[in-house]
């Protein structure tokens, strides 16, 4: 399968091409040229499998540079970090499920891809006869900087820079970052919130002299972002799973249709589902849930996508708390009929002008649902949940939750959901606990502690060790110092 660029359907690449890339060159997205289809006999195979099984089999329709074998090696090997079953889908009540995705190392989703785009990615530089270093450049609005650098800690070849919003992230998050370990890992904090974060990291990508300088030194840049494609196709496989193991358990029959509900901020995870969908996955609807930075519930509901003047509110769901969402452009590429023109159009106008408007009746965006929960609807939705469910929710996950309440009190509609459910409650203790108990505690490793007492819920290793480690990272600079912070950390500033 080839892939094409979002902005020019002319430049292709190969699946190893895409994944080394990241981003085309004229700043759109790769997408893949078609869409495989999952069948009945391909999904009595994937239902009968394993996870690591089911993930390889789904990547190999999508990257036929590799093997299906080799892609199951990645698969396990990646998987192995996880406590038990990487993404179980958990029964709340007849027709409401949670699939819960951060049983990975830092028990966040982005652990479905980023422990097996190390992988994907150092295995296409071999395919290709690639011998550069890569610089793998990351902005993060929280779990995708720890993921990332806990996934290509240590690998040959590489070299990662993190950049997250200081103060724009959870105390947690944070110091799950600085307090990361590794030869090859650098983290930094721009004086800024995370679409300054992100936008400088696509300027980064797209500049000729910071290309030229790196490529003096023998290196190339990626991204671990899901702007890169090895890093969005893994996320394809939990749908498909989820899916399996409600038919398999004997919640639905195949060929049922099901809900998705989707915390939402940089738009990757709810299009690996739509992706799903493409794939012959029966989906109904797909619900965006986003937060207070609510622009995606405006877009879906009027068509128009406007940054200029609107306010960044910080949360504590801070993973969410973004302005541009990036995957908007493969999905709206898709349901305009892979306009590329249109893109180049619509995406000039976002960056010069901070917003553009579309026809939402010229496109094909029926399968989709939006809405969103204040801070108050979030708080009040762990508390209600804890209580009713016995079960914790982490506050993006609780947007999920009370997003899909509301909806359902509205519609009365009983098909099967699954929410999905993006980071374990404990990566953001200090609101988790105030919500539930009313006792707010500032320092994460206290509040954590308290909080496994009181739910009886055993606190993940990874993050009762935090308190134990020392801060390796506590760079802070401002946007404009990125270039030159980048260079330094990797020798390339002489």
């Amino acid at each position: 399968m080839n892939y094409i660029s979002t902005r020019d359907r002319s430049r292709t690449f190969t699946a190893a091409e895409a994944i080394v890339k990241g981003i085309s060159d004229d700043g759109g997205l790769i997408v893949p040229s078609s869409f495989p289809l999952i069948d009945q006999k391909l999904f009595d195979e994937l239902a009968a499998a394993d996870y690591p099984e089911r993930a390889a089999k789904v990547l190999s329709l999508y990257l036929d540079d590799f093997t299906e074998e080799e892609l199951l090696d990645y698969a396990r090997a990646a998987y192995s970090r996880f406590d038990g079953d990487p993404c179980p889908v958990v029964k709340i009540e007849d027709g409401l499920y949670i699939a819960e995705l951060w049983h990975g190392p830092t028990c966040a989703f982005k652990d479905m891809a980023l422990t097996l785009l190390p992988y994907l990615l150092t295995a296409s530089k071999r395919k290709l006869g690639d011998m550069s270093r890569t610089l793998i450049l990351v902005a993060t609005s929280g779990d995708t900087g720890k993921a990332a650098l806990e996934g290509f800690r240590d690998v040959e070849g590489t070299e990662i820079v993190v950049f997250y919003p200081e103060g724009g992230v959870s105390a947690m998050q944070k110091l799950q970052m600085v307090t990361q370990r590794g030869g090859n890992v650098h983290v930094a904090g721009i004086r800024g919130n995370f679409d300054d974060a992100q936008r400088t990291v696509k300027k980064i990508f797209t500049d000729e002299e910071m290309t030229a300088r790196l490529k003096a030194r023998g290196i190339e840049m990626s991204s671990a972002n899901s702007i890169n494609w090895g890093r969005l196709v893994p996320q394809i496989a939990y749908y498909v799973s989820a899916y399996c193991d409600l038919v398999t358990g004997g919640e639905i029959e195949y060929g049922d249709k099901i809900d998705f509900v989707v915390p939402t901020g940089n738009f990757g995870n709810i299009l690996a589902a739509y992706y799903a969908m493409r794939m012959g996955i029966p989906v109904r609807k797909l619900v965006v849930a986003s937060n207070s930075n609510n622009i995606l519930t405006d877009f879906f509901t009027s068509g128009e996508y406007a940054t200029a003047g609107r306010e960044f509110v910080k949360t504590m769901s801070p993973s969410m708390d973004i302005l541009v969402s990036s995957n908007l452009e493969r999905l709206l590429f898709e349901v305009s009929g892979r306009d590329d023109a249109l893109m180049r159009s619509i995406y000039k106008d976002l960056a010069e002008k901070g917003r553009f408007s579309l026809d939402l009746s010229k496109l094909d965006l029926g399968m989709f649902e939006a809405g969103w929960a204040s801070e108050e609807e979030t708080r009040e939705t762990i508390f209600n949940f804890c209580d009713a469910e016995d079960y914790v929710l982490d506050p993006h996950t609780a947007v999920a939750v009370g997003v899909y309440d509301e909806l359902t009190s509205e519609s009365g509609e009983e098909t099967p959901a699954v929410i999905v459910s993006t980071a374990s409650p404990f990566k953001f203790p200090c609101d988790v606990l105030e919500t539930v108990t009313g006792e707010r505690v500032g320092d994460p490793e206290t509040a954590a502690r308290k909080l496994s007492a009181i739910t009886a819920d055993e606190c993940p290793e990874c993050i009762a060790e935090l308190g134990s480690l020392p801060v390796r990272h506590d760079t802070v600079i401002d946007v404009a110092d990125a270039e030159k912070t980048v260079l330094a950390f990797v020798g390339a500033d002489k």
